[in-house]
């Protein structure tokens, strides 16, 4: 199981034994990170001590909080229909099936530049690489690796690479619900026109950004897990992003 901490339970860390493995594919939110110019800065501020706690309450236990101050929109997260088109649905209207269940990844890394939009044709040449097929109803997140690089510089909000027109709609067509990529949007920096939301307000989809670790599943199949939060009126939400690296299908037989 991919971890980020030696920590563990009195009884040891076989309490946290899983029979299957996850990556983890979701950025760090801290004060200070790379946010779209759009969007609120994240602030996080400390309501109050352990000891500050026990000292105003009286308490022989303390408990320490933090306060956050984040945008809908604040590192990994996922977006509603409602974001991109006013008639869509926000978060808490949202089929939580657009969120989770069976994806791929596709590696898009080779010639991408900083502000470019990926063609139609080297999407289908990474999909041919990947020995996958889309299916009706998956994920599709895309490595383009340029995200790792800058990541966590403001270069990291100033610029990023993006669809193409083309191979956003050759998506939509295929039947996916949701795509997710590893920088700070579905579209091009230099995109005014937003073709990838776009496409997504067309085919009524959703898309998933700023993930992270994407190269630890790249060419395979397996279950994503990027639940939103339950926001009335949600434009969108941070999300802790997974992939659960099991076979979607054995899943599906032993649910039937």
């Amino acid at each position: 199981m991919t971890t980020t901490t030696d920590f563990a339970p009195l009884l040891g860390a076989g309490l946290l034994q899983r029979n299957f493995e996850i990556v983890d594919l979701t950025r760090t939110i801290f004060e200070g990170m790379p946010q779209w110019y759009g969007h609120q800065r994240t602030f996080i501020m400390t309501n109050q001590t352990h000891e500050q706690f026990q000292e105003i309450w009286k308490s022989n236990c303390g408990f320490e909080a933090h306060n956050l101050l984040i945008s809908e929109h604040c590192g990994t997260h996922a977006d509603a229909v409602f974001e991109y088109d006013p008639e869509g649905p926000h978060l808490d209207e949202s089929p939580l099936e657009l969120y989770y269940g069976p994806a791929i990844c596709l590696d898009v890394s080779e010639g991408i530049g900083s502000t470019d939009q990926l063609s139609l044709e080297a999407l289908e040449k990474a999909l041919a690489a990947s020995g996958q097929q889309i299916r009706r109803g998956d994920t599709v997140l895309l490595h383009f690796g340029y995200g790792d690089s800058v990541w966590p510089g403001l270069a990291y909000s100033d610029e990023n690479p993006g669809l193409s027109a083309e191979a956003a709609e050759w998506l939509g067509a295929q039947g996916v619900v949701n795509i997710g990529v590893d920088h700070m949007s579905i579209d091009s920096s230099t995109d005014a026109d937003s073709v990838g939301h776009m496409m997504c307000k067309k085919y009524g989809i959703v898309n998933t950004e700023s993930l992270t670790n994407l190269d630890k599943v790249v060419n395979k199949r397996f279950l994503f897990l990027g639940l939103p939060l339950n926001i009335k009126g949600g434009t969108g939400s941070p999300i802790r992003a997974v992939a659960m690296l099991v076979d979607p299908d054995k899943l599906a037989l032993a649910a039937s």
